[in-house]
């Protein structure tokens, strides 16, 4: 795979893991997990005299983020700083694996906006694409990298940054944004005018204009922008997501697309269209643990208490994703079904068959977890059998 790691495996690269409570699907049992040359070999319950003593420690897969800009921090760490990217990347792969997360798909937005002057949005997914696959490469990450591409359709250029990408890239996710004014996450207009006049320092005037001048954009290009991407989808072999479904109509177009994965809704109704349609739901970690949306959306925990959420992603804060299993624990009364929400159905949203349980013959992506006063606290990180945290 390309990605490194170290710690505690034998010269033969077989390791065992003891005395721990496996998590696994659909129960909780002491046992023990044996790894060689990085995959799972063989899960056992009961007793074992060899290994590493996980102390009656849980032991879960490795969690799956699907969805984060978290390595868009590292790379701007503030407004109008370009951080060295080798070193950035690094940090931000250390990072995911310090808090448990050995697969991650890094979200990085396609489609520009360049007839702007404040609030315009420049092209940068290729060549951060090309940095990020020569660090694995070249052995300098610890966990497993793959490519989710965020196709602005409100935008001047997706066609072409989309197609200066291939089946060669590890693009797995392709998700269709679209951040027109007045609709999806933006509904309310106010909370968008927060946003942007906060983050580009726009005047009312310069909001009024950028406002009119995406709506503009998205009336000439959007329905063209939106086939292509979901024909750069089909291109890449990727999975394709929607993202911020609000009615149950723009759930129905998702649906006509063969989406089978929806980025946080925003509304109920959204989220048990897809429910009736076999569309996964994904909501956001911070929306869950803070107790609802930045954004004025619908809270995650709300559609956790009616059985409409199925993943969650740690969006914009990395330890957020190992927190909100638990949460989602206490909610349900269920550490299996809330475990799964970050590691097996990520896995099988996203395609990936290799991972995402315990069980024999998959990677050996293992998380090593203790409640320490209702706080999970990680002891142990392994991607691919070897310790990397």
């Amino acid at each position: 795979m390309g990605e490194m790691g170290f710690g505690h495996v034998t010269a033969s690269g077989e390791m065992v893991l003891r005395n721990a409570r496996l998590v696994l699907e659909g129960e909780v049992v002491r046992g023990s997990v044996r790894l060689v040359d990085g995959r799972i070999e063989a899960v056992d319950t009961g007793g074992s005299a060899f290994g590493v003593d996980c102390e009656g420690d849980l032991l879960i897969p490795g969690l799956i983020e699907l969805h984060t800009d978290n390595l868009e921090r590292h790379i701007q760490p503030r407004p109008k700083v370009d951080w060295p990217h080798a070193s950035a990347i690094m940090a931000h792969d250390g990072e995911l694996a310090s808090v448990g997360i050995t697969t991650v798909f890094d979200a990085m937005r396609v489609g520009s906006v360049v007839s702007e002057t404040k609030a315009r949005y420049g092209k940068y997914a290729r060549a951060l694409a090309d940095e990020l696959l020569a660090a694995r490469r070249r052995g300098m990450l610890r966990i497993s990298h793959f490519l989710h591409l965020r196709a602005e359709v409100c935008s001047e250029t997706l066609l072409d940054e989309l197609a200066e990408f291939g089946a060669p890239d590890r693009v797995g996710l392709v998700s269709i944004m679209d951040h027109t004014p007045g609709q999806r996450q933006f509904r309310d207009l106010s909370k968008l005018k927060d946003y942007v006049c906060g983050k580009h320092g726009l005047s009312e005037s310069e909001f009024g204009d950028h406002v009119a001048n995406l709506t503009a954009i998205h009336a000439r290009l959007g329905a063209a922008h939106e086939a292509g991407a979901v024909a750069a989808a089909q291109r890449f072999g990727a999975v394709l997501a929607s993202h911020d479904d609000t009615t149950a109509a723009h759930v129905a177009v998702s649906a006509a697309h063969g989406i089978r994965l929806a980025e946080f809704p925003t509304t109920v109704e959204a989220a048990q269209a897809c429910h009736d349609r076999g569309i996964a739901v994904m909501m956001g970690a911070p929306n869950l643990i803070r107790g609802g949306s930045h954004s004025g959306n619908v809270a995650a925990e709300d559609l956790a208490r009616r059985g409409l959420l199925d993943i969650v992603s740690s969006d914009y804060v990395p330890s957020a994703l190992m927190s909100s299993a638990f949460r989602l624990a206490e909610i349900w009364d269920d550490l299996p079904r809330a475990v799964a929400t970050v590691t097996s159905a990520p896995a099988r949203a996203s395609g990936l068959t290799d991972r995402g349980r315990i069980a024999a013959g998959l990677h050996g992506d293992l998380v090593r977890v203790r409640l320490v006063e209702g706080v999970p606290a990680i002891r142990g990180v392994w991607s691919h059998g070897r310790q990397v945290g």
